[in-house]
């Protein structure tokens, strides 16, 4: 990552953090690109959700990297669940989000940490292996994509815009299906790009919406942040800017609260 903008003010530890996180995903991804490349077997977990040994082996590989630089903070994690719940400082963890996509080969995959501090989050890292792609984001430290500045798109209205959503079929017969349909009907392009890289790609002004319906708080993590420190908005579907309301919709901000009363709209 690049020197952050000098004039912003810094939060020294909030930098520190940023900086191990960036590393640890690095390091993580580098243990899913064992697996890479082809099929890779997947076990069924009780959410009926996929998982590989590669997710399992990569938050092992996160958890072991923050224990030693970080004893005292706590952890949630996808697969192992959550350590020292009261700690100040919380490490929120998805080793593989987009698991269906790694299974098959797709390189749209990828290591998402998210840090809260006394239960806000102020840093999010989005790291995508197969693509050497990295997002990471720090509150009043901005947005950086492969180390430059990232910013949210200026489109102004849905009818110029990229939406986008992970599973079309899914978000139809779920109960945002109507909303769904009728955001799709007024933008200018809906595509399945989905998982975090969907939110990445907001965040990075290469698409202007992302509608997440079910998004667990290892999902949406480090979400906030960067679409944040980008200049747009995350919020859940209710419109609450949290990573803890069980979806997720990222917008460049001036279509945000549109976006929210097309998916509001009766069936």
């Amino acid at each position: 990552m690049a020197d952050p903008v000098p004039t912003m003010r810094h939060d020294p530890e909030v930098l520190g953090l940023m900086e191990a996180a960036e590393a640890f995903a690095r390091h993580a991804g580098e243990v899913t690109l064992r697996w890479f490349g082809g099929m890779v077997r997947a076990d069924t977990k009780g959410d009926g959700t996929p998982v590989t040994e590669a997710d399992r082996e990569a938050e092992r590989t996160l958890r072991a990297d923050i224990e030693q630089r970080y004893p005292s903070h706590g952890i949630l994690g996808e697969e192992f669940g959550e350590t020292r719940p009261d700690a100040e400082v919380r490490w929120i963890v998805d080793p593989i989000d987009g698991t269906k996509s790694f299974m098959h080969g797709v390189p749209l995959y990828g290591v998402l940490i998210g840090i809260e501090r006394r239960g806000e989050p102020v840093v999010g890292v989005a790291h995508f292996p197969a693509l050497d792609e990295t997002v990471v984001a720090g509150s009043g430290l901005g947005c950086w994509w492969n180390g430059s500045p990232a910013h949210v798109s200026g489109v102004g209205a849905i009818s110029d815009a990229l939406v986008l959503t992970t599973d079309a079929p899914t978000i139809l017969s779920g109960p945002v299906g109507p909303g769904w349909a009728a955001l799709q009907s007024a933008a200018r392009f809906t595509r399945t790009w989905g998982d975090c890289y969907g939110h990445v790609l907001v965040a990075t002004g290469r698409a202007d919406v992302m509608v997440d319906p079910i998004l667990s708080a290892w999902d949406a993590a480090p979400l906030l942040t960067i679409v944040r420190e980008a200049g747009g908005r995350f919020t859940s579907l209710d419109g609450v800017e949290t990573i803890h309301g069980g979806s997720g919709v990222s917008s460049n901000g001036p279509l945000h609260d549109a976006v929210l009363k097309r998916l509001r709209a009766p069936g």
